[in-house]
């Protein structure tokens, strides 16, 4: 595994976040809104990002860890991990897209005068009082993305749970305009997922360059110097005198 994240190429790690801004171009592009529980939507994004993380930190990281065969899964494993501890520790949430807070309000409203009778409006913070909790709607008009985030939840899980089911069946009932950030985020999804399918491509098919090994042939027989005209091997050498 390690021989096989390491010949990797870098244009390979844009191809999860390109998927991710593909298929949420494809939610803001539908007519209707798409409701998903905070804990699927936080993985979802962690996968997403687990190409930039093992080309960044983790690769940054790898040396001082050294060259064992369990490094990347081990690092790999730790990546897992911290989002898993983001997930668990952030609040319950039910995540829509492609929908507005002023189109969403209606709904809560109706679900929650369904779930609690006594139930009374703060701004945008509505509490259950028979319940035990308090729902926050969290969100952005322009991106079209509202979050109802759960406040003061102690011992009203299935209270959240039941509130969470109604929320997604209104929400599929619900039809409303394309969202323009539809087209912004199906085109930058495809441009990476281009990128890193050229830059598999360039690295599979570009030839491997080898360095010529030098040739061995027959031992070649030593070269003696030529003796000098006149001058025999035999003779014996002369003095010079002073």
């Amino acid at each position: 595994m390690n021989a096989l994240l390491d010949a990797l190429p870098l244009g390979a790690a844009l191809l999860p976040l390109g998927l991710y801004l593909l298929g949420l171009g494809w939610i803001h592009l539908r007519c209707r809104p798409l409701a998903i529980n905070g804990v699927w939507d936080g993985v979802l994004l962690g996968l997403s990002l687990i190409g930039l993380v093992t080309v960044g930190p983790l690769a940054l990281v790898q040396p001082a860890v050294g060259g064992s065969s369990w490094t990347w899964p081990m690092l790999l494993s730790v990546f897992c991990l911290v989002v898993t501890l983001c997930v668990l520790v952030s609040r319950p949430r039910l995540v829509v897209y492609n929908i507005s807070p002023e189109q969403i309000r209606p709904l809560v409203a109706e679900v929650v005068a369904a779930l609690d009778p006594q139930a009374r409006w703060a701004g945008e913070t509505v509490a259950l009082p028979t319940r035990g909790f308090q729902i926050h709607i969290d969100g952005d008009g322009a991106l079209r993305t509202v979050s109802l985030v759960a406040v003061g939840l102690r011992s009203a899980h299935e209270g959240w749970g039941e509130m969470s089911r109604r929320m997604r069946r209104a929400v599929r009932g619900l039809r409303v305009r394309s969202s323009p950030w539809g087209a912004v985020f199906a085109a930058l999804g495809s441009v990476l997922i281009a990128l890193s399918a050229w830059s598999i491509a360039a690295s599979v098919l570009s030839p491997k360059i080898v360095s010529p090994a030098p040739a061995v042939g027959p031992e070649s027989p030593p070269v003696h110097p030529s003796p000098l005209p006149g001058v025999s091997d035999d003779s014996p050498p002369r003095s010079v005198a002073a």
